[in-house]
Order: C-alpha cells, then structure tokens, then sequence
C-alpha cells in the first residue's frame, strides 16, 4: 500500500496530497509491517507534513485537517521505547514535522492523547504516555511542560512507582521523562516536590537483600530476572533515577523569591558525591547496562569540584572513559556525554581581571558575606593536576579521531578540552606530538563564522601550544601541515573580541608569541605572516600593554630577519615606511627593558640597509635613542647599540656620512669608549671598537 502512497496507477490522474496522506495513515495503522516499510512510510509522511508547512503559507488548504485523533495516536505510538531505534527515529521527525504544521490543533491533540492514556492507566498505556511526553520535550517544551505540570499527574508517580509488582519498563519510561523535564526549571521544581523521596528509595535500594526478603516472606513466588512479579528495582531503573536526582542537585530547586522557606520539610538526601560514586561503579561493572545512564549522570555531577578531583584521581575510571569515548558512535548521546566530562574535569576558572576581582569584591560586601567565597579545588594548581591526569589517560588520540567526525557541539567540548589541556606548559609538546595542532588547525577551518567564540578558542589553544614548541617538528614528519596553515587562525586573534564585556589582552600575546616562534624559521612563513597580519600586528606596537608591546617588536624583529620584508616595510622611503621606524626606535627608550632589547634587534637588521641608517639619522632624536642601548647596564643591550651603531657608521655614502655626523654630534664618541669599558664578553667589546673606529673615520 505504501509503494502507491505518491502516484496513481498508470492512466489516472495523480493523487491529492490528502490521498496520499490517507494512504500512508492507512499503511501504518495496519500494522504487521517490516521496519523497512514502517521507515519509509513515515519518511514520506514527514516529507509530506514538512512541504505543508511552506504551502500553508501560500494558502493552500493543510493536510493536517483530515488528521484525527486517531492518526495522532498512531503516529506517536511509534515513538514507543519497545519499537526499534531506527522507528523511533523517523517517528520523532514526523511527529515534530506534525506539530510545527498543526500548531494549536496538533497540541490539544497530543494532550488528549496524554491525558486519555494517563487515565486508563494500564502498564502499556503508562509506557506509551511517558515515551511520548520523553521524546517531545525538546521539540514543544512549553506544551510538555503544561502537560507534566498538570493537576495531579507528578503526585501519582509516586503510587506506580511502588507498587508491589514492578514493570520495568514503565519505571525506565517514567525515568526517561523525568530526565527530559529535569531540563525545564519549574519542571524540576516540580519533581523536587512530588518525587524526590521515591527516586531516593530507588537509588538507595539493594536490589539483592530486595529479592532476598521476598523469597523470604513468600518463598513460592517464582522471582525471574526480567519478569514482572519482582519487587525490587533493577539497575538500569536504579541508575536512571541516579541521573534525575543529579540533576536536582546539580541544579538545586532555588528558594521562593518572597524569602519564605520551602513548603515541605527536606528529607535527607543523597549526596552528589554518592551518586557519583554510584555512577562510577556502575560504569566500570556493569558498562553493558548502564554505560548511556552513568555518562549522563556523571556528566552533571561532574560539574561539583568534588566530583571532579574523586574522579580525576581513580586512574581506573580515566581509562575506562576514555575507552569508552574511543569506541562510542560519532554524534552519539554517548559521546557527548563522555566528552562532557573531560570537559569538567579540566576545565579552568575564568581569568578575571582586577576590576571584575573588584567588582566580585564589592557584591560579596553587599551581600554581608565580608569576603569572596573560594573554592580550593577549583584553584589552577588542582586542575592542572586534574588535566595531567587526563592526558595521561591517553584522550590526545581518541579527541582527534572524533573531530574528524564530530558534530559542532561534540568539537566545541573537545576544543575546550585541548584549550585546557594547553595551559600545562609541560603538556604542549606531547599535545603537538600526538595530533593537537592538526586537530585545531582543521577544526578552526572547518568551524562556521557563526561560531566565533569557538573559534577564538582553537585559536588560543593552538597559539599556546605554538609557543612552546619546535616548529620544525611540529610542521615535519611524515604527513607534514605547512606552517602557512596555522597564521590564519592565529592572526584571528591577535585583535581583542569585540564581543567581549571586558578586554582581554591575553590572546593578542600568546598569538603574538607563536608568531614569532614561526617567524624565526624561514623567509616564506615571515611573508606569509606579513600578508596575513601585518596591520593587525603593527597596531599593537603602541599597545597600552608593555607585555603585548614587547611580544609585537620581538614578532618584527623576527619578521625582518627576511630582507625584502624589511626594506618593503621599513627602508622603501614612504611616509609609512619613515612613521613606522620612528616608532621603532622611539621602543629603543621603552621604559620595559624586554621591549628595548626586541627594538634594539630588529634595528640591528634593518640598518644593514642603507634607506634606513638615512632615515635614522634624519630623525631629530635618532642618533641619541640609539647610542642610549650602548649606554644600558645590561650588556646584550650594549651588544645591540654597539651593533646598531656599527652599522651606520659603516654605511656607503651620503647615509653613512650623514651618520657619522649625527652620531658625533650626540655624543658617541664618548658613549662608546665608556661601552667598551664597561663591556666584559669579547664579542661586544669587538664590535663596540669597530663602531668607534667608523664613528673616528674623518668625512
């Protein structure tokens, strides 16, 4: 029947989109189909619904009007736990496909489904309703909402849940749909007040010493694993309702905005750490059964500090995560689940700067706290130790097959996970060695421009990594990346976030620090740099911070150790060219010695260009700022006047004799012969005598 749901016999004219509609309805109500034809008939009935929706808005009359409570019923019985994924899934498209076509009509239509199936109340109608409510909590929140909050519906959980004889899979339903809800606020608060307690006697129940005292008070019961005639709870139901309850700890019910204390008095509760621990064992015991559940679970209470430094110090676990992300499907809950925790563990405390330090201060002040609560494992030194762990784990290997694969969502936690692991110095060479900067680079190129905070992210992480590392054995090997390849997503960063609440200037240097360490291999990667960045790069020479200052002149003194670069950007004899050399050597007379050092290099390279000792020697203050680097107490200081001054005493030429001039006249003479004096290594004592031979030598 569904082979004819989109064309008509041959010689008839074709089917109405309402025919077609009915025909599909038809197929699926029969029932006794294979999956296959169950699949493809709700496909072209999602189809169906979905162009509904686009001719709906060309007044087209909707298919939805000959769809009955009946259809919808038949529809979201699919969605059904017992149905097979594959059926599960196609249902979940058309039922959503369904709704957005609709609207208001498709709503009370679901919530007469509900409520019908809720008030019969057999064992099979519990299962399909809880199924159903699970599964469209994303899709229409408010509407679940409004149906799970309805009048009397959470208090009679608690009754089914412990009845005498347990259904398993009308618990794993309930369970299923309270995680779902857990996710809406007021849901939460909902089953804080109705079903906390219960979900505590599942979790804390012994399922053996359960089945013990039954086969003791009725020992001809014939108790089967699986059957319905148990009482006790098995451990997947025990596991689920672990998951619900750590997300009512993790995100606890907040108290009545009128100050007033909640209505019922709190019984005691099982801890976050309990239940961590309960999922951790679950994991490694039993991972055939409850591996989804106790991912989940840890993922959420893996955000207390806590939780993360049990969890990061049993090595067992560790391992056993990580085997566990390794073999998990790509895009899977699973995997994401997984990959949330590694996330947990490593992440780091925001960086605050002094004003937000300030700011924090003064709230707790106004709060009557007195003082910013601290939280000491959440310090760096913990979660550096947490993130060795980690790594030590073996993640670098398994983080990289899975980016290759990995939805957004599932590269944006392994990026963060990377960017974590980056800020341990120590970790940045074995990060390069096992794949990391490969891993960032393509994750840079392959993520959106709609994602520009992750991107800033794999940025800095590759920036921090780059840093500390050789580049020619980042950049070798046998599958080599060119260097080239990593300037683009560290030149996107070398400017502040403009989207930012605060500045932060701590990107703009660790992306100019690795610059620099590219910089200083060959004459491609300076140009490719200079083409990339340079006005970017140049901006920052005149930053308000000296640390961001230094790092940009050391990134030029780099850049023009490539000639034709130098003399292009310094030596041409443009206004530019002039204006930018006169900040160069202004950096000479740096209040920061690191900044004065940088200048002092990059000028010992360009004035091996005649353009530029001429341009020196014009500038009125020239001559004076570069014998001042002869006059330092620091001998590498020395080391680069002396050099500088070489030579432009050494030029050809009206340059050379303009310098000379100007040199002597600013007192050079007596600079250098007090420099050689002063000086001890060989090296600079040389060179300081060959600059003042050439200052002596008459024009």
């Amino acid at each position: 029947m569904a082979a004819v749901a989109d064309s008509a016999p041959s010689g008839l004219p074709p089917l109405s989109r309402e025919d077609q509609t009915l025909l599909l309805f038809a197929g699926l109500m029969e029932g006794g189909q294979e999956d296959e034809e169950t699949v493809s008939d709700l496909g072209k009935l999602t189809k169906l619904l979905t162009e509904d929706i686009e001719l709906a808005k060309a007044s087209e009359p909707s298919i939805t009007k000959i769809i009955d409570g009946d259809c919808v019923d038949t529809i979201v019985c699919y969605l059904d736990m017992r149905q097979p994924d594959i059926v599960r899934a196609h249902a979940t498209l058309c039922t959503s496909a369904y709704l957005k076509a609709a609207g208001e009509d498709g709503n009370r239509k679901l919530a007469d489904f509900f409520y019908d199936r809720v008030r019969r109340g057999t064992y099979d109608d519990y299962i399909v309703a809880f199924c159903v409510a699970a599964t469209i909590f994303p899709i229409v929140p408010d509407l679940t909402s409004e149906l799970f909050l309805s009048g009397g519906f959470l208090a009679s959980l608690g009754p089914l849940m412990r009845r005498k004889w347990k259904s398993r899979k009308v618990e794993t339903a309930c369970l299923d749909m309270l995680n779902a809800a857990c996710m809406n606020a007021h849901c939460r608060e909902g089953v804080q007040k109705y079903c906390v307690e219960w979900l505590e006697e599942i979790v804390d129940q012994d399922p053996e010493d359960a089945v013990q005292a039954m086969r003791a008070s009725e020992p001809d019961v014939n108790v089967r694993e699986g059957s319905i005639s148990m009482r006790r709870h098995s451990l997947q139901v025990q596991n689920l309702a672990a998951v619900v309850l750590a997300k009512l700890r993790v995100q606890p019910v907040q108290t009545p905005s009128d100050g007033s204390a909640p209505s019922r008095i709190q019984p005691a509760t099982t801890s976050i750490e309990d239940l961590s621990k309960m999922f951790t064992k679950m994991l490694l015991e039993n991972p055939e059964h409850s591996t989804q559940s106790s991912i989940e679970g840890l993922a959420y209470a893996s955000l207390q500090s806590k939780v993360k430094e049990d969890l990061s110090r049993n090595k067992t676990f560790l391992e056993g995560l990580v085997k566990t992300l390794e073999t998990a499907t790509p895009k899977s809950p699973l995997t994401y689940g997984a990959l949330s925790i590694l996330c947990n563990l490593t992440q780091h405390q925001p960086v605050q700067s002094e004003e937000e330090k300030r700011m924090n201060q003064l709230k707790a002040y106004a709060n009557a706290a007195g003082k910013l609560p601290t939280d000491p494992l959440s310090d760096h030194d913990h979660v550096n130790e947490r993130c060795k762990r980690v790594f030590a784990a073996g993640v670098t290997p398994v983080l990289v097959t899975h980016s290759k694969n990995g939805s957004i969502a599932s590269l944006t936690l392994i990026i963060s996970i990377i960017y974590s692991l980056s800020m341990t110095p120590s970790l940045r060479g074995q990060l390069a060695q096992q794949g990391a900067v490969r891993l960032l680079i393509a994750a840079w190129t392959a993520l959106p421009e709609a994602e520009p905070r992750t991107r800033r992210v794999a940025a800095q992480a590759l920036a921090r990594i780059l840093i500390s590392t050789n580049p020619s054995l980042v950049f070798g090997g046998t599958r080599p990346i060119p260097q080239s390849a990593a300037i683009r997503p560290l030149a996107s960063i070398i400017l502040p976030d403009p989207s930012a609440e605060t500045r932060d200037l701590l990107p703009t240097f660790e992306t100019l620090m690795a610059l620099t360490n590219l910089a200083s291999t060959d004459d491609d990667t300076r140009s490719s740099i200079v083409r990339t960045a340079w006005t970017d790069i140049e901006d920052q020479l005149l930053s308000s911070n000296s640390r961001v200052t230094t790092a940009a002149v050391e990134l030029i003194c780099n850049i023009v150790q490539n000639s034709a670069e130098a003399f292009a950007l310094f030596g041409d004899g443009k206004q530019q060219a002039q204006n930018r050399l006169r900040v160069l050597v202004a950096l000479a007379d740096a209040e920061d010695i690191a900044t004065r050092s940088a200048a002092g290099g990059a000028l010992a390279s360009l004035t091996g260009h005649e353009a530029v000792v001429r341009a020196i020697a014009a500038q009125e203050r020239g001559a004076g700022l570069v014998l001042g680097l002869c006059g330092e107490d620091n001998e590498d200081l020395r080391h680069r006047g002396a050099f500088v001054v070489y030579n432009m005493v050494a030029a050809e030429g009206e340059a050379g004799r303009l310098a000379r001039e100007k040199l002597r006249a600013a007192g050079g003479v007596a600079v250098l012969t007090e420099c050689a004096k002063k000086s001890r290594r060989s090296e600079v004592v040389e060179i300081t005598v060959q600059a003042l031979k050439g200052l002596l030598e008459q024009t």
